[in-house]
């Protein structure tokens, strides 16, 4: 049992015969009490009146003895100390320490016995110094309360223990006067500890009661806390060898090149040493040797264990290495609030499997298409099946594919972020930026995203649920964010959203208004007022049609033959129109398609009943977007003989121009091209659709062949057979729904265009507010206001600003050193 604690008791007060008795013979009391003190020490204290003893203090202070006694007791203890106490101590020193002091090798069996034999005698001997000074401060209590404190002595307890530490621990070593009984001691702690970290048994409760010893006693005789010897002497020690230890220990592990096992290491090493502050040394020492494990073993290593190649970060990213990943963030945790480290080393992964697949998809779009083999469209014809759904085309699949891989790479690192750290903000805005880095890097980024809304409007959400619809449009929107020219991605999804509104391919309404919806939240309302302008004209468009039907019934027309007519009118300035195609009218006014007269009849009928309604608008139309349901004579069709046929609006004028003309004759391309006046590129693919797709033969070409060249003839084709009633004519896609490279630069041109217009309204918008800016101030403000669609070049920025001081919008004011703008109403 450990004694530390200092005498306490009652100071009775002094009876009337003490305060009344005569001189004292001091040399007598004192004989008396350094015997009873003797008797204390050697554990003969049975007999002893402690009341006795306490009389003859009290009554040596109360004459003005107190400081005779004190320098006797302090004597008294030297003595004891330096007689008794120290030889006993240095002759249970083992004889193999100290030749380990001269270099000498032990086995470490020999060190841990040797050391527990020091450190056991020096235990003893602290708890019975500690227990006879408890004894003799009650006797002296008076002398304590009284001398000590009126003349600023510390108290006999507090002088004896710095005794045993002058006396004792600080006694030279035989035949080494440079080290002294504490330096071994130190030593000794210190060897034993190194032993517990290789794994070996010591006896715990050995070492703390020596700690605990270190800890009771002080530098100086204030006591004060920072003066404790383990503080000032054991524990710099402790650290010092701690901190040598755990850099060659970094330097091992590294060298092991295994991140996994260096994390485990780190971890257990650091949970060991708080183990042992708590058991085997001091919690004093917990902070601080957890300082020395995270700088000297994880600090120290830890960047380079991330960047090990084969088992750092990256292996562990790549293949889930979940609880290897949760150890590296608690690691990084403790030496890095921010993580840097660990953050590049995420990001460096996201960017470089962002590239992938990137390239990936590059190269898919870059690819020659595939065909289907000869043999299995004949057997697919013969066994008269109808043709699968058409498969989308190569670069629209690599589009839809890039989107669902740059999904499944967020899915995956968003399980990271949640699982392994601790959905860290920190790491999150950093996987942001990585993620936005590579899209943006992307130059075909918008335009994949809305070709993969559009696939999925119209066929992707078939059959799914609600929730599974409200998820995927989610996730969409989870990569518009991350996408700066929002502006580029706004055309696409304006012209791919067009073609389905159009051509009616919207598996759902209601998801298309979700997807608005959703787009409104994220990137606000400007960005949507043109979408959803386009939605409110197929709605008028619906009850125009219905107007005009109603028209038509009330003016009695007779004409059984007469042709349905389904009108979308579009406000031009909110539909992507220079995007569908060309119009009806070329820029020189000239009808860019003759419509046959009965078609061209209904559509002036149409015109005269709008424009009776809205006055001063004008209607362009838009053939290259419309269709048409025709119904087909075929002579050697079996049963049936006429077929409806659904076609695009240039296939119609193509088809009714084989209505007059007698069986057997052939109209060549040149003259289907001069009588209906359709353009070269859209003529040629409505030609190929109905002469050369298998399926849908209505017309023979000679010679036949996959491309239509200007010399070829066609044929109404009267042997054309199907066993469907209603046969869709699809036209062949002008390539791929990809833009090619002419049409990305014309994309482009058009964008900066719009953005040259949008930035200077924002900075007239701007400089009216305000009336008057400095220069980075403006050019501050606009960026900001304009961050949200797309990121505007500064030098695009300043030419504008000088475009509008030449047009007299804004005017210089200042130096040209200090340029400001002044707007002018």
């Amino acid at each position: 049992m450990m004694f530390a604690g200092r005498g306490r008791g009652k100071i009775r007060p002094p009876r009337r015969t003490i305060l009344n008795s005569g001189e004292v013979d001091f040399d007598q009391d004192w004989n008396s009490l350094s015997s009873s003190l003797r008797e204390i020490h050697t554990k003969n204290a049975s007999t002893l009146s402690f009341e006795e003893l306490y009389r003859n203090a009290y009554k040596l202070v109360l004459k003005k003895k107190g400081e005779s006694l004190y320098i006797k007791v302090k004597e008294f203890e030297q003595n004891w100390l330096a007689n008794e106490v120290r030889p006993r101590i240095l002759d249970e020193i083992p004889f193999s320490l100290l030749a380990g002091q001269d270099g000498t090798q032990l086995s470490a069996n020999e060190r841990r016995a040797a050391g527990e034999k020091l450190l056991n005698s020096l235990k003893l001997a602290w708890e019975d110094h500690n227990l006879c000074m408890n004894m003799t401060t009650d006797v002296l209590m008076y002398m304590d309360r009284v001398y000590c404190s009126d003349n600023r002595k510390p108290s006999i307890f507090t002088a004896s223990m710095g005794q045993f530490r002058d006396y004792v621990l600080r006694t030279p070593l035989p035949d080494n006067e440079s080290s002294t009984i504490v330096d071994l001691l130190y030593k000794v702690i210190l060897d034993q500890i190194q032993m517990d970290r290789d794994g070996d048994i010591i006896n715990t409760a050995l070492l703390r009661s020596c700690a605990y010893m270190l800890e009771g006693l002080y530098e100086t005789e204030d006591e004060q806390e920072q003066n404790k010897l383990y503080i000032t002497s054991f524990e710099p020690a402790f650290l010092a060898a701690s901190e040598k230890y755990y850099r060659s220990e970094g330097e091992s592990l590294v060298a092991k090149g295994d991140a996994s096992n260096f994390c485990r290491h780190a971890r257990q090493a650091a949970s060991n040493e708080q183990d042992r502050c708590r058991s085997t040394l001091s919690t004093l020492t917990a902070p601080k040797i957890k300082l020395v494990v995270e700088e000297e073993l994880i600090k120290r290593n830890l960047p380079e264990i991330i960047a090990l190649e084969s088992t750092g970060v990256r292996h562990m990213l790549d293949n889930d290495r979940l609880s290897d990943l949760q150890m590296v963030y608690e690691l990084s945790s403790w030496v890095d609030p921010k993580k840097e480290e660990l953050k590049k080393a995420i990001q460096k992964r996201i960017v470089e499997q962002g590239g992938d697949i990137n390239s990936t998809a590059k190269e898919a779009s870059d690819a020659p298409p595939t065909k289907p083999s000869k043999a299995e469209g004949e057997k697919a014809d013969e066994a008269g099946k109808p043709a699968p759904e058409k498969p989308i085309n190569q670069q629209t699949a690599a589009a839809v594919k890039w989107v669902d891989d740059v999904l499944q790479l967020r899915d995956k690192f968003d399980y990271f972020l949640a699982k392994a750290f601790q959905s860290d903000q920190g790491l999150q805005t950093g996987m942001t930026r990585s993620f936005s880095d590579f899209i943006n890097g992307f130059e075909r980024s918008s335009e994949y995203l809305s070709l993969f809304f559009d696939e999925n409007m119209k066929k992707g959400i078939k059959g799914k649920t609600e929730t599974e619809v409200d998820s995927l449009l989610d996730k969409g929107i989870t990569l518009l964010r991350y996408i700066s020219d929002k502006d580029m991605f706004e055309r696409y999804y304006k012209k791919h959203l067009s073609r389905r509104l159009l051509m009616r391919r919207s598996v759902s309404m209601d998801a298309e208004r979700q997807m608005i919806s959703k787009m409104k939240l994220e990137v606000g309302n400007t960005f949507t007022q043109r979408i959803e302008s386009m939605f409110r004209d197929m709605s008028v468009s619906a009850d125009l049609t219905a107007s005009y039907k109603k028209h038509v019934r009330n003016l009695g027309d007779a004409d059984e033959q007469r042709a349905e007519l389904d009108v979308n009118v579009l406000t031009a300035t909110m539909w992507p129109l220079d995007a569908m195609g060309p119009s009806h009218r070329s820029e020189g006014g000239k009808p860019a398609c003759v419509f046959p007269p009965e078609i061209d009849r209904i559509k002036q009928s149409f015109e005269k009943f709008y424009l009776d309604k809205h006055s001063g608008r004008q209607l362009t139309w838009q053939g290259n977007m419309g269709t048409a349901d025709l119904r087909a004579y075929f002579a050697e069709m079996k049963g049936k003989k006429t077929r409806e046929l659904n076609v695009s609006t240039y296939c119609m004028v193509v088809l009714m121009l084989f209505n007059d003309l007698p069986p057997g004759r052939f109209l060549t391309y040149e003259e289907i091209q001069a009588r209906t006046n359709i353009p070269d590129n859209e003529l040629m693919r409505n030609l190929q659709s109905l002469a050369v797709a298998a399926k849908t033969r209505i017309l023979v070409k000679e010679p036949m062949s996959k491309d239509v060249k200007r010399d070829d003839k066609f044929y109404f084709n009267e042997k054309f057979t199907s066993q469907f009633q209603r046969i869709k004519v699809g036209v062949v896609a002008s390539g791929n729904k990809v833009e090619d490279r002419d049409e990305r630069q014309e994309t482009e041109k058009r964008i900066d265009l719009e953005r040259g217009q949008t930035i200077e309204a924002a900075i007239v918008r701007t400089m009216k507010q305000r009336k008057e800016l400095k220069h980075q101030q403006l050019i501050t403000e606009v960026i900001q206001q304009l961050s949200s669609r797309f990121s505007p070049d500064v030098n695009l920025l300043k030419k504008k600003i000088e475009s509008l001081i030449e047009r007299e919008y804004l005017e210089r004011v200042g130096d040209i050193d200090r340029p400001a703008y002044r707007y002018m109403a």
